[in-house]
């Protein structure tokens, strides 16, 4: 597979701007090869996604004459409810963070993503630089969503000390390579149902 394709695979994947540092090493190529890359990604992608580059970052972003119909499909998301994804990504995010990604996917035990997308549209999380890791971003509960469920702390949240103990057993379990549901359906209904959101 070419060097382009890797690199937008992981553009792709990643769903957010790298530093260009980063993705060399993950690429395990220089900076000329991971120039002469992004030119190559940048000459294909001439239709709805587009590559874009700054002196430290590059990532994947939707083309400009895109922005009025891309808005109309926001709204429409918008219009409807979270789902069991959406709701148990929430949980972990209001019971965990400031949580990164990775972390979210290893206690859900698939990619993560969309469903924060979808949740930092609505509102509902906000994501910041990870202090321990510039390559990585933390999310956590944006402070609309907990004035929407009427606590002013997280741990004023139902059941907290108790959902904490059983997201510590189901990461614990997981990490020892135990078989689990990951996130049960009680945690999710006792963090949050999506009538609330």
């Amino acid at each position: 597979m070419s060097l382009d394709s890797k690199l937008e695979g992981i553009l792709f994947y990643k769903a957010e701007s790298l530093h260009k540092t980063d993705v060399s090493e993950l690429l395990s190529c220089n900076s000329e090869e991971l120039t002469s890359a992004i030119g190559a990604l940048r000459e294909r992608l001439i239709g709805g996604i587009r590559l874009l580059e700054t002196e430290t970052h590059i990532g994947l972003v939707t083309a400009p004459e895109l922005s009025d119909y891309l808005e109309s499909v926001r709204r429409d998301e918008l219009k409807r409810d979270i789902g069991k994804a959406g709701a148990e990504t929430l949980s972990i995010v209001l019971y965990r963070g400031p949580i990164t990604r990775s972390e979210i996917d290893f206690v859900r035990g698939v990619n993560s993503s969309f469903i924060l997308r979808n949740l930092m549209v609505r509102g509902l999380v906000m994501r910041e630089p990870n202090p321990k890791d510039q390559r990585a971003l933390r999310y956590s509960a944006s402070p609309e969503l907990l004035m929407h469920l009427g606590v002013a702390r997280r741990e004023d949240l139902p059941d907290y000390q108790t959902i904490q103990n059983e997201l510590d057993r189901i990461e614990k379990e997981t990490r020892e390579g135990e078989v689990s549901e990951n996130i049960s359906e009680e945690i999710v209904e006792a963090a949050v149902s999506e009538e609330t959101v």
